[in-house]
């Protein structure tokens, strides 16, 4: 009897850019923006998602940030792109440059080899 281990999660690298709007909001506009419209779309409509943000805007001119999201599954994931495409983080907060979606070590697994660019020091 076969035991059948689980998919890792889908990871996407949202890297999206500021926008106009998003710069001319106060810090506490911008976190009232956020909480009141981007936070319930994502809870409500999503379970099974976790995100880390990261800022680039000191390292890079083409975009200002980089959202690691992680969702169980690609049916998560892509209920979590609805929610956001509906709340205006998306194009009107933020412009979403470019999504990159993959999974950690698929080649490792694909043929059974221990995940060897896995690093940690």
């Amino acid at each position: 009897m076969s035991v059948e281990t689980p998919e890792p999660p889908v990871t996407a690298f949202m890297l999206v850019k500021t926008t106009p709007e998003w710069l001319s909001l106060t810090v506490e506009e911008r976190v009232e923006a956020f909480t009141t419209h981007v936070l319930p779309a994502i809870e409500s409509k999503t379970t099974g998602v976790r995100s880390r943000f990261y800022d680039t805007e000191f390292y890079s001119a083409r975009v200002t940030d980089v959202w690691v999201w992680e969702a169980d599954d690609h049916r998560v994931y892509q209920l979590l792109i609805d929610a956001l495409r509906e709340t205006p983080f998306w194009d009107h907060y933020f412009d979403v440059v470019e999504i990159l979606v993959g999974s950690e070590n698929a080649y490792a697994r694909t043929y059974g080899l221990d995940p060897i660019a896995t690093i940690s020091t």
